[in-house]
């Protein structure tokens, strides 16, 4: 059990501030030392304190780790590195407080770290922290211009079709049982018959190519996940056994996709169609069995599994440079260009940067609508509620735009219609498929095809991921 009693920052080495100021004299210093001199103790370490116990052995500064993972993101550092750059990089020393000897810590403490920061709710404390700085340093505050839009962010696990999700899903419940319980398991199953069907990942080897095999496939994948689910429901098996992540996701793959029908001669298994039986809606129905709130989504001509994340910034610099670059006294510049007209870039203003004040994320089905509302009551529990918001045209209703005028006074100012928005003729697809675009992702009607049960592999151009695992939790904010 690791404990943390709060403690200020300790201030600097000399020998560190000597290198450092010697080294950027006469030069912009690092991102983490003009942290550390413009905002000081950003995140204290009471702020985290609920995190860990109040007893046992003493571990890293909270609030130092959650320095040293913004330093990390803004570098895109994998864990490994952002603790050697903490043993290693003068600047980064010198932003935490540490001396030239300091060991620093195991980089699977970053990890650990998250887990506790998303398992107590505190993963906005980071974000809440800097604002209240920022806002104290008058770099941002009410009123003013906001923007917002949303983009997709892919899941760390591969993408499966049905028949792979059921064999998968067979696959990680036997291994979580073999590690939970191995004296029960080897009691149940016939170990030398599932080992052939299930020791390595079912996605690694060619599926059968003719459909009567698929089907026979998917039939022996549901009759072994029912087999080894009831085993783990009987009356004579560990009750903790039925507690298992692992089999719990199995019991809800099998629900999803296949169907039992009790008849004079036994129990009859069948795939679920969805014409004749009926699929969950897209933001019930799991994608992988490492990650569970991953979803299929679609936005505009973009599909993927995973997740999707609204951010919000300031924009009010882009329009005063942009006003500022007007050709006469009449010029008017757009506000928040990215937003409602997608102009080029412009410079930013050093005195009011653009500066993040949102971030919400979702999983891939939720749509950008339903976060308006959300969106609103985020920023103005932070005091940063905007006097005209521009969001992307997937944002307002008619009905949102009056509530944010009545509730928060916000003009609610929607983005223009794209061509892909405006009424049109329907894509077409290949025969038998609803009509879908052709993405970066995938071939056409791909979503329309997973959804009524196909067992056809998606072309990707994106290579699978290395690992089946997700990373760990807070990797991004959910």
């Amino acid at each position: 059990m690791v404990s943390v009693q709060p403690r200020p920052w300790p201030k600097p080495a000399q020998v560190i501030v000597a290198a450092v100021r010697a080294k950027y004299a006469r030069r912009q210093a690092p991102l983490a030392v003009q942290v550390r001199d413009q905002l000081g103790e950003v995140f204290p370490d009471a702020e985290f304190e609920s995190a860990f116990a109040g007893r046992g052995r003493p571990g890293w500064s909270p609030g130092r780790l959650a320095l040293v993972t913004v330093l990390q993101m803004a570098e895109d550092l994998t864990d490994r590195q952002a603790a050697e750059a903490v043993r290693e990089r003068l600047s980064w020393q010198y932003a935490l407080g540490l001396d030239l000897d300091d060991p620093g810590f195991d980089h699977t403490v970053l990890s650990e770290f998250r887990a506790r920061v998303v398992e107590h709710g505190l993963e906005e404390r980071v974000l809440d922290l800097l604002l209240a700085r920022l806002v104290e340093e008058g770099l941002v505050g009410p009123g003013g211009k906001q923007r917002t839009d949303s983009t997709h962010v892919v899941a760390a696990v591969r993408d499966l079709n049905r028949l792979e999700l059921a064999g998968e899903s067979v696959r990680a419940c036997l291994e979580a049982l073999a590690a939970a319980a191995p004296w029960w398991l080897a009691g149940v199953i016939d170990v030398p018959g599932w080992s052939r069907r299930y020791s390595v990942r079912v996605d690694s080897w060619q599926l059968p190519s003719s459909e009567a095999k698929r089907a026979e496939l998917a039939l022996a994948y549901a009759r072994d996940g029912y087999a080894l689910v009831e085993a783990c429901y009987r009356a004579d098996a560990p009750g903790w056994l039925r507690e298992v992540e692992a089999v719990q996701v199995l019991r809800v793959v099998l629900l999803q996709n296949y169907t039992r029908t009790v008849t004079e001669t036994g129990t009859e298994v069948a795939r679920r169609e969805a014409e004749r039986d009926g699929l969950p809606p897209g933001r019930f129905r799991l994608s992988s069995p490492y990650d569970t709130d991953a979803r299929w989504g679609g936005k505009r001509d973009t599909f993927w599994n995973g997740y999707k994340v609204h951010l919000s910034e300031t924009c009010d610099a882009e329009e005063a440079t942009t006003s500022r670059q007007g050709d006469g006294a009449g010029a008017r510049s757009e506000p928040c260009p990215s937003v409602t007209a997608g102009s080029g870039h412009s410079e930013r203003s050093p005195q009011r940067p653009n500066l993040i004040t949102n971030v919400a994320t979702t999983d891939a089905t939720v749509p950008d609508s339903a976060m308006t509302e959300a969106i609103h009551h985020a920023l103005d529990r932070r005091g940063l509620l905007p006097a005209e918001h521009y969001v992307d045209s997937g944002y307002p209703s008619a009905e949102l735009v009056a509530d944010a005028a009545r509730d928060y006074g916000i003009a609610l100012v929607p983005g223009p219609r794209r061509a892909w928005q405006r009424p049109g003729p329907p894509p077409t697809g290949p025969p038998g498929c609803s009509p879908a675009p052709r993405t970066a992702r995938t071939a056409p009607s791909c979503a329309a095809a997973w959804a009524r049960g196909s067992t056809a592999r998606a072309p990707a151009t994106r290579p699978a991921s290395r690992h089946d695992r997700p990373a760990p939790a807070a990797a991004a904010p959910r």
